[in-house]
């Protein structure tokens, strides 16, 4: 089971999709508004209450995020952000334990997010959280990808502390004791909102979806951590690219594609303006994505093609560069690729792959879109989509993370515990 936005949930149909090809019964809880990423894949839904792409757009939340909690006042826009998701988080747990409490499952495998070692607790069943990405299981190599500003190393772990604040500022206190003793049945139990440990007080087996490829090595992850490799899909069997998206690609030399995700960025005019100059500037022919959100276009031309709804698996290896925010599905998607990328982060994790991709070669460094520019965007475009050491680290990246197998390690470590 799982909330949030698309990167929350795709991985979730990916382990979903592979558990039930491995012999085993699934039902896959998650935002009723994505039953269709699970039904390409046959695998039984269960449509649970989430509004988070339109609590993620209230002024309040986008103000907190795009600021990244930082600056005067930073903490008090952070509060009133947590506040606006509990109403809706409320609401998500009550849908989420009922499904469960009906579904009654032999194993709960659920996003951190969710409390379901509470479900687990309730079904007597073992439970295992998911990590989609860095932020839980603390290490001293880096710092909590959560945290806004930089911090000593020294601190790197104790900086992990902030996904639980978080977690417990977004679901509320009183929800959670409510959700515990009405919903669940369950006693009060010191210590249940820790999605590391189990109701017993012993570590908890962790999957993290995410590439070992992705981090700074070496790692000191504990043994009950695995990090898998991403869960991808595979390739969608019934999709045809149109026609015009085939011909653009037909017609001149490997565009670049421009797109940042489906959560509005720190101003989306501006940003459509600024990416049409750097276009221009940079003298490539671009893809832009302007149906996420992220981009509002200017006007079109020759050189520049407006696209929606295409998989990102199938346009990403033919692109001669990938402009993104950040977000980690869509740089798992871009690592897997084996193509440079740009990267114009805007909210907290999106800075830590931002830096993570350059530090790996495959990217130049960080456009923070709050202070993107034409020129400095142009150049970056033109640097990642010409020079033959960065091709030659991301095609190299891209080998390693397409030779992962994600979900088939996860199926694995799971059916040791069923």
């Amino acid at each position: 089971m799982t909330l949030g936005t698309r990167g929350d949930v795709q991985p979730f149909v990916a382990l979903s999709r592979a558990l039930r090809d491995a012999g085993h019964q699934v039902a896959l809880g998650a935002p009723s508004r994505s039953a269709v990423l699970a039904s390409p894949f046959s695998v039984p839904f269960l449509g649970v209450h989430d509004r988070w792409d339109e609590v993620m757009s209230d002024a309040v939340v986008s103000a907190a995020f795009e600021t990244n909690f930082g600056g005067l006042g930073g903490l008090a826009r952070g509060g009133r952000a947590m506040r606006r998701f509990r109403p809706m988080m409320r609401r998500s747990l009550d849908d989420l334990g009922a499904a469960a409490l009906e579904y009654r499952p032999d194993l709960v495998v659920f996003h951190a997010l969710t409390l379901g070692h509470e479900i687990a607790e309730r079904l007597s069943v073992p439970g295992v959280p998911v990590c989609v990405e860095p932020v839980s299981v603390s290490t001293r190599s880096f710092a909590n990808p959560m945290v806004p500003f930089r911090i000593p190393s020294v601190l790197n772990r104790l900086s992990y502390r902030a996904t639980n604040v978080w977690i417990r500022g977004i679901v509320g206190d009183r929800n959670s004791a409510r959700w515990r003793r009405e919903v669940l049945r369950l006693p009060r139990r010191r210590g249940h909102r820790n999605v590391l440990r189990r109701p017993g007080g012993d570590a908890a087996t962790v999957l993290q979806a995410f590439s070992p490829m992705l981090l700074p090595q070496p790692m000191d992850y504990p043994s009950w951590s695995h990090t898998t490799g991403f869960w991808f899909l595979p390739p969608a069997a019934d999709w045809s690219p149109p026609r015009e998206l085939l011909d653009f690609l037909d017609c001149g030399a490997p565009p670049v594609y421009v797109g940042f995700g489906s959560l509005v960025g720190t101003d989306p005019v501006r940003t459509g303006r600024v990416v049409g100059e750097a276009i221009r500037l940079s003298g490539a022919r671009a893809i832009v994505d302007a149906a996420r959100g992220g981009i509002v276009p200017g006007t079109r031309d020759d050189q520049v093609l407006h696209i929606s709804q295409v998989p990102f698996d199938w346009l990403f290896p033919r692109m001669a560069a990938i402009v993104h925010h950040g977000g980690i599905g869509t740089t798992a998607v871009a690592m897997a690729s084996g193509r440079p990328q740009v990267v114009c982060p805007f909210m907290t994790g999106q800075h830590f792959y931002a830096a993570r991709m350059h530090a790996s070669g495959v990217s130049p460094s960080p456009q923070p879109q709050a202070d993107l520019s034409p020129e400095r965007l142009a150049e970056a475009i033109r640097l990642a989509a010409t020079d033959q050491g960065m091709a030659s680290r991301a095609r190299s990246l891209g080998q390693s993370i397409r030779t992962e197998d994600g979900v088939g390690s996860a199926v694995k470590i799971l059916e040791t515990l069923a």
